[in-house]
């Protein structure tokens, strides 16, 4: 089978190798698609990604969709949820299994994803999805509960007013999310042209660049800061109303994030980190069954896995919106 392997910052190599073998508890799955996320371009970009290096050649991908190749339901398309928790420890137990300390997670350390033909994953982690979602929407469930979870931290009553600082994918799903949910006013704030166009497709009523969002008092209930850079905190702290919230999901390159202090303490904000998703997948299927969200609308460029490198680099310089890689 076909597979891309990360060797180190920038090096992507697509080879093949043997197909795997399911072990105790495990089907095996035929990959039909894999979304590229930020974090897999703090992988591409810096080896790395946090505290956590390259070990050994790793295959990315954990936005992933599959048909099963074994078990009794071998032909149903399914996604496959990244996120192996232990089930034993406290976290776990209490309900938080995507606070895990032994969490195994697709794509990350020394855990191969899904940028690959085939792969061997635990079977209560596929979860089985309606057969009108094609493989790239079922891709998109992963980052759609992702968005899911972030809307929760911070989202308490109807019609409030939200901004979301930073309209990448993450971005864009919770600025349609935010809408759906009722909120009375969305202001999406981005710097590159065609992602502020397609922030208005989704729904925001008002779209700003940085400059323009610092140039105003919004006040807004929430923010959600998903840039992952602190001239981004600084504009969400900035349009955040006095007792307000803010909900920051990006991941900066360097492990640190920094914002205005005296403001933030002067606003008497209540800061939430957002970390992947916590049982989102029926939630994501039922917003993508009912047409919620139109999720292939999300996807801007299709590569077939020859192509993964390049597709990478389309990421990696923010061209489009989301980047699928299909096998």
């Amino acid at each position: 089978m076909k597979a891309a392997r990360l060797y180190g910052a920038g090096d992507l190599r697509v080879g093949t190798e043997p197909a795997p073998e399911p072990g105790p508890g495990e089907q095996l799955v035929r990959v039909s698609a894999v979304g590229i996320c930020g974090s897999d371009l703090h992988w591409f970009s810096e080896g790395a990604i946090g505290a956590t290096g390259l070990s050994k050649p790793l295959v990315l991908g954990h936005e992933m969709a599959g048909v099963l190749l074994s078990g009794p339901h071998a032909g149903a398309p399914v996604a496959i949820d990244p996120a192996v928790p232990c089930e034993r420890c406290e976290r776990c137990r209490e309900g938080n299994r995507h606070l895990c300390p032994e969490v195994v997670f697709a794509g990350h350390g020394a855990t191969d994803g899904g940028l690959r033909e085939q792969m061997a994953w635990p079977d209560a982690q596929l979860v089985a999805v309606p057969e009108a979602l094609t493989p790239a929407a079922t891709a998109m469930l992963e980052p759609l509960g992702v968005a899911l979870h972030a809307l929760d931290l911070g989202y308490r009553h109807f019609a409030e007013t939200v901004a979301i600082v930073g309209c990448g994918p993450i971005g864009l799903l919770l600025v349609a999310l935010a809408r759906a949910a009722g909120s009375s006013r969305v202001v999406a704030v981005e710097p590159l042209a065609h992602r502020r166009e397609a922030a208005e497709h989704f729904g925001a009523d008002e779209v700003l660049s940085p400059q323009e969002a610092m140039g105003r008092v919004e006040e807004v209930d929430v923010v959600y800061e998903v840039a992952g850079n602190d001239a981004a905190l600084a504009e969400a702290v900035h349009l955040v109303r006095p007792a307000g919230r803010l909900v920051v999901v990006g991941i900066p390159d360097d492990d640190t994030s920094t914002l205005p202090a005296s403001q933030a303490r002067r606003k008497g904000l209540s800061v939430y980190v957002s970390r992947r998703m916590n049982e989102a997948y029926p939630r994501a299927i039922t917003v993508a069954r009912r047409g919620v969200l139109a999720l292939d609308e999300f996807v801007s460029h299709t590569f077939p896995i020859d192509r993964a490198e390049e597709a990478f680099a389309v990421a990696v310089r923010r061209e489009g919106l989301k980047v699928v890689v299909t096998m």
